[in-house]
C-alpha cells in the first residue's frame, strides 16, 4: 500500500476494506518514515501487530 494512501486511511472516520495476509484490519497509525503500520484484526485490537506498508491491501 503506498504510504500517503495508508495516512489518508487512518486519519478517516470512515472504515476503509483493507486486508492483511487476507485478514481484514484497522490501520492504527502509520510510520511514515519506517514505512510500516500498526493494525489489528477487526474486533481483536488486542492483537496489534507492527507491519510493512507493502504487506497491506485496498480492496
Amino acid at each position: 500500500m503506498n504510504k500517503q494512501r495508508a495516512i489518508e486511511i487512518s486519519e478517516s472516520p470512515v472504515m476503509a476494506n483493507v486486508t492483511y495476509q487476507g485478514m481484514q484490519v484497522y490501520i492504527q497509525q502509520v510510520d511514515a518514515q519506517n514505512e510500516t503500520a500498526r493494525i489489528y484484526p477487526l474486533g481483536q485490537p488486542e492483537n496489534e501487530l507492527s507491519v510493512p506498508l507493502d504487506s497491506l491491501t485496498e480492496h
